[in-house]
């Protein structure tokens, strides 16, 4: 399995309703600083991974994204297949979401989740 997964991928997965958590993972000045959010995301603070990471479900895929897909991205990624999780990032993190067309939904409140 591919570490990442692009853009176009994603949003095929998102249309097709496949099981999926989507993890905001942007730092917080990057995430107050943009005014969206990939449908669905839940925003979670990447330094607390060892706390909320134990609430995730087993089932199904977890996607996460960071700002620009790179250290966030990939030190979480790496957290979360260690410990079995089946987890992929998007490619460019966010930057690359919205580059390739993606939908942007309106931030959710805090530790809440966008419809």
């Amino acid at each position: 399995m591919n570490r990442s997964i692009s853009a176009d991928e994603l949003k095929r997965l998102l249309a097709a309703r496949a099981p999926l958590t989507v993890l905001d993972l942007r730092r917080a000045s990057d995430y107050e600083a943009d005014t969206g959010v990939v449908p669905g995301a839940r925003r979670l603070e990447h330094e607390t991974i060892e706390h909320w990471s134990q609430t995730l479900p087993r089932e199904g895929e977890i996607v996460l994204y960071c700002a620009h897909g790179r250290t966030i991205s990939n030190a979480a990624l790496d957290f979360l297949l260690a410990r079995g999780y089946k987890a992929r990032y998007i490619e460019d993190g966010m930057d690359g979401w919205k580059a390739a067309g993606g939908a942007v939904a309106a931030k959710p409140r805090a530790g809440g989740r966008c419809a």
